[in-house]
């Protein structure tokens, strides 16, 4: 089985929730634009000023997300 890295993008302010939800379809098009596979895309909030988007995907495809996306942050993932 292959590790799985969970990819962050944090976004801060009143509307951060609101631009999480609108990164994940970015997330989705270029997912489905690059013929990518990922397990998950969602969001987290951690309050009602910081949210974050992200997407989970097998560590064969990491750098392709990773140098196509810049995301803020990564780490592995656990189910």
């Amino acid at each position: 089985m292959s590790k799985k890295i969970k990819l962050l993008w944090d976004f801060r302010g009143p509307d951060a929730k609101e631009t999480a939800k609108h990164h994940t379809i970015h997330l989705k098009e270029f997912a489905t634009l690059e013929n990518l596979s990922f397990l998950k895309i969602d969001i987290e909030e951690k309050n009602s000023m910081l949210c974050s988007a992200f997407i989970v995907v097998d560590e064969k495809d990491m750098k392709t997300y990773r140098d196509a996306l810049k995301p803020h942050r990564g780490t592995l993932y656990t189910i």
